[in-house]
């Protein structure tokens, strides 16, 4: 009798522990152990179906495409119909409007506490991953507070001193050093000499990204030195892609989970200089780093693609062939018209007022090419491509991005990922 007793007491237990299991899994709400944001400068709708054509003809999937939710994002910003680069990305890192040339503050100069500082506060591991500078307006948004964007040298102060983020990786060392280091600080303080003194391991290359070793817990920050090319192997660069990864496999360490925010800046500074090719292989990069988080962060993580702002208004014109792709899309097309157009940037033959310029004044700046080796003409001149009034585009996948279909704010992602921290 007293072995019956025992085994029905048994039988019970497994009996409560099966519907605990299936209570805990169907019924309470359990957050994403990785939440990942992939910001794509100037992400705008009109870029996914040139990537599709030019990386393999109108047949051709991205990554992006099997995203389950969708949504067009609004991008004003407090003062401006057009944001900034800088109040674009305060908006996706706080929630809130700000004045262009603002870096997460209001219009009083107040800081507003940013989605990284949130996680951070919860005990998720932090990381920026970049393949421009750390200090630029995108990354800076999530990590500084600033009246101006401008202001390079306050924006690696914060990022050193405020000890917000485990992982950083970028594309420029010189904001953090002295000019006696080839750097580009007035104040003679070397930020890099003080994050080893902080315990952070700084690297300065891709073989010694490649060598952490995934178990140690993270305090890495890398500066790689190029940041103006897409080419990689000449400079021991890492791709985008590659950093992504090893971010992911270093925060995972974090039992409380992780916030990852990534920038795919390239993609704007090639839009900025009328550079079509280079701007299309920067969006089949981001289009990599998606498939990446996608692999190394797992399906239950959280994943958000989303542009900034739209720059440069990058078109596909005329009738190209339903396998063209690559090359074939770029130059002029059989009836001598160019198959790609800008509608501002550098490429330009009038400036954005009436006065004309002569042939003589657009080959004297740097930026410019003359007419004649106009392969992708812009409609207006501008030093650099200006950013315009369109929306951008979000994807996302994971727990959360079922808010993302329809039109949206931008404010409205900050608010997604706040909810699944």
């Amino acid at each position: 009798m007293k072995w019956r007793n025992q085994l029905l007491a048994l039988l019970c237990l497994a009996v409560f522990a099966g519907l605990g299991v299936l209570y805990f899994q169907h019924w309470v709400v359990q957050k994403p152990f990785g939440i990942i944001l992939i910001i794509g400068e100037g992400l705008a709708p009109e870029r996914i179906g040139l990537t599709r054509i030019f990386l393999g003809g109108a047949d051709a999937r991205l990554t992006l495409d099997g995203m389950p939710h969708v949504a067009l994002v609004a991008n004003y910003s407090r003062d401006f119909a057009v944001a900034d680069q800088a109040a674009a990305a305060s908006a996706l890192a706080t929630g809130v409007k700000v004045n262009n040339r603002a870096v997460s503050v209001d219009p009083n100069g107040k800081a507003i506490a940013t989605i990284l500082e949130l996680a951070r506060n919860r005990g998720r591991a932090t990381g920026i991953v970049t393949n421009g500078s750390l200090t630029n307006p995108t990354c800076a948004a999530f990590y500084a507070h600033a009246n101006s964007a401008n202001d390079v040298d306050q924006m690696a102060q914060q990022l050193v001193e405020n000890g917000k983020i485990d992982v950083g990786l970028g594309m420029s060392a010189a904001e953090f050093q002295p000019e006696s280091k080839q750097g580009h600080r007035q104040d003679n303080r070397d930020l890099l000499l003080e994050l080893r003194g902080n315990g952070f391991d700084v690297i300065r290359s891709r073989s010694e990204l490649e060598s952490i070793p995934v178990w140690t817990r993270p305090k890495l920050f890398g500066v790689f030195g190029g940041g103006g090319t897409n080419d990689q192997g000449w400079n021991d660069e890492p791709a985008l892609s590659d950093m992504v990864r090893r971010a992911i496999e270093l925060l995972q360490y974090n039992p409380h989970g992780y916030l990852l925010i990534v920038d795919a800046a390239r993609m704007r500074t090639t839009a900025e200089t009328n550079n079509a090719e280079k701007t299309l292989n920067e969006i089949a990069e981001l289009d990599r780093v998606l498939a990446t988080a996608q692999r190394y962060a797992g399906a239950r993580s959280t994943i958000i693609v989303c542009g900034d702002v739209a720059v440069g208004g990058l078109h596909a014109n005329g009738f190209p062939l339903r396998k063209d792709s690559g090359i074939a899309l770029l130059g002029l097309n059989p009836s001598g018209e160019p198959w790609l157009t800008w509608a501002t940037g550098p490429k330009g033959t009038q400036s954005y007022a009436a006065t004309k310029l002569s042939e003589k004044e657009i080959a004297g700046d740097s930026n410019t090419v003359t007419p004649k080796e106009q392969s992708e003409p812009a409609a207006f001149y501008s030093k650099s491509a200006l950013s315009t009034v369109e929306d951008v585009v979000s994807f996302g996948a994971g727990p959360g991005t079922e808010a993302l279909h329809g039109t949206i704010d931008n404010t409205q992602i900050f608010k997604i990922l706040r909810d699944e921290l």
